[in-house]
């Protein structure tokens, strides 16, 4: 006898609707388990890697194949002109259905050469039984590989990259009920992994902020179906999406810091990250200001401009953190270069190059020892950045509640120019040779990307709001004073305003920005006018500051 279909009451309907469109974050605690557990998780998590990459030297075969062939490159092109087209024009129909069309004949073709979601998973479905995975650990694999490759697809990125040995890929269960299962006894989260043990195990002691966001949970799962149905009632009587603080899933996270194993949870929560309090318990951590702020972000700096202050400063760093772990990462490459050739003299050319083909490495004891060292540097890195960055978003949301800036366009920058006729002192140089700037390295050391995408989510998720000027706003061109635009060279920091006032250019911008029309399509020059000699003080008490201070801001002219 064939099982009857569950029918959805309206409730469960409207529970789905306010699912989906609950906002979600992650509570990162770290687990306390044996040793044992840890190197199994370890295990698992390279066993996930293995298959993934297995899964992704089909899928890049397949589309290698695909990107062959003249009619679906050319669809590429048209589905990003397309694309930018609506994004000028949301409203335009004949983009539309144009787009609609592409995409239709472009799945098609994906169809014809195996590179789909279906073949994807019924590839992985195969690995996972060869493997023996739990299939909820290796489908979560199959769905981050696939994300990256649909990009590729559709001409956003170049290729999809493997995990190299030593990467290892978080352990993911998309259900909290399956996979990784969570439990609570005695006030605190125990959670369980049949492919680690049949032991249970719980979280180091969290601190305060980790401890409240742990008390909603627990007071969630003391009656799931009470906070379900008030969620529902407000979304259909207001609208609004309130934060129940349910579980989603969790994800664990193997990572080797010191050469000790360690493993972290990520709980995924339906709702908002709940505000933080001091130690009292009343006052917030953080303040949060009223009025517009402008921010100019660069490669390397940030400047802004407000009612309450004016600033310049270095993205990504916390004092001299990010300088000091520059010089130190490069002395540890040349050591890890030297040693490379020393162990490896027939992979080189007589000039120095890399040789051609396939090669085989000897790494030394030395090299070994160097490779964890430069791996743990770049651990601290990262940490240190991703600190620096907080504390910038919170100091500038402290400033005002609404932020204007310019949209990022870090993206372009990774890329290399177009070749140009190089010369060198008059010779001719051969265009192999050519240096062709990019902005590489900036990005990776201060993450301007990441920086403005933080404050985008910080404005947003509290209460504020968060503006991109158009794209014909050229704040590093206008001249207020004159209202005329005036083109700079990219090495001119400093310059003259047609009144005499010298100014610093990033900052000028951000000022530009703080000045912006309702519609932010142009700097709006009364509004200029009457700001100006107010905040040009400000301006020029911040470079004191900084030259008494003793405080290097790249690319600034100061």
């Amino acid at each position: 006898m064939a099982r009857k279909k569950h029918v959805k009451t309206e409730y469960e309907k409207s529970l789905q609707r306010f699912r989906k469109s609950a906002a979600r974050h992650v509570l990162i605690l770290e687990a306390d388990m044996p040793e044992d557990m840890k190197r199994r998780a370890f295990g698992l998590s390279d066993q996930i890697r293995i298959c993934g990459n297995q899964l992704t030297a089909r899928l890049s075969k397949a589309m290698e194949q695909l990107f062959r062939t003249k009619a679906y490159r050319g669809l590429q092109k048209d589905y990003g002109e397309l694309s930018e087209r609506l994004k000028r024009n949301p409203d335009d129909k004949d983009a539309v259905a144009a787009l609609k069309q592409v995409s239709s004949k472009m799945s098609s073709m994906q169809k014809a050469y195996r590179v789909t979601w279906d073949d994807a998973r019924l590839y992985m479905i195969y690995l996972k039984e060869k493997a023996g995975l739990n299939s909820v650990f290796a489908l979560s694999r199959a769905e981050d590989i696939w994300s990256g490759a649909e990009k590729v697809l559709f001409g956003t990125e170049k290729k999809i990259h493997f995990k190299r040995r030593g990467e290892f890929p978080e352990i993911r269960a998309k259900q909290i009920n399956r996979g990784i299962i969570l439990y609570v006894k005695d006030n605190r989260l125990y959670f369980k992994c049949s492919e680690l043990g049949s032991e249970k195990f719980t979280v180091k002691e969290p601190d305060k902020f980790q401890r409240d966001e742990i008390d909603r949970v627990l007071s969630y799962l003391a009656g799931p179906e009470i906070k379900d149905a008030l969620a529902v009632n407000t979304m259909l009587e207001s609208g609004k999406t309130t934060d129940t603080f349910r579980p989603c899933y969790a994800s664990l996270v193997c990572k080797e810091t010191r050469g000790k194993l360690r493993v972290y949870i990520h709980l995924t929560i339906e709702g908002k990250a709940a505000p933080k309090f001091k130690s009292d318990g009343v006052t917030p951590r953080h303040s949060y200001g009223k009025g517009r702020v402008g921010a100019d972000i660069g490669t390397q700096t940030v400047a802004y401009t407000s009612d309450r202050e004016v600033g310049l400063k270095n993205l990504s760093e916390r004092g001299m953190s990010i300088s000091h772990a520059e010089r130190q990462e490069r002395r540890l490459l040349r050591k890890m270069d030297r040693s490379r050739r020393a162990m490896n003299p027939d992979n080189y050319n007589a000039e120095g190059t890399i040789k051609k083909g396939r090669k085989k490495w000897v790494k030394s004891n030395r090299y070994k020892k160097l490779q964890k060292r430069h791996a743990d540097l770049c651990r601290k890195n990262a940490d240190n950045r991703r600190y620096a960055i907080n504390e910038d978003v919170n100091h500038i949301r402290s400033l005002g509640d609404e932020l204007v800036a310019e949209a990022p366009n870090f993206k372009a920058l990774q890329k290399r120019a177009k070749p140009k006729e190089a010369k060198q002192e008059g010779v001719a140089v051969s265009p192999k040779r050519q240096r062709r700037k990019r902005f590489g390295k900036s990005l990776r050391n201060r993450c301007p990307g990441a920086f403005q995408a933080a404050l985008k989510a910080k404005f947003e998720l509290t209460g504020g709001s968060y503006h991109e000027v158009d794209k014909m706003f050229r704040a590093s061109q206008y001249d207020h004073t004159s209202d005329s635009y005036v083109k700079k060279k990219l090495s001119q920091r400093m310059f003259t305003l047609e009144q005499g006032e010298r100014v610093q250019r990033d900052w000028y911008s951000s000022f530009l920005l703080y000045n912006a029309d309702t519609d932010y399509a142009a700097p709006d020059r009364d509004a200029c006018s009457r700001t100006f000699n107010r905040l040009y003080a400000a301006h020029l008490e911040m470079i004191e500051n900084i030259k008494r201070a003793g405080v290097r801001v790249l690319n600034s002219g100061i």
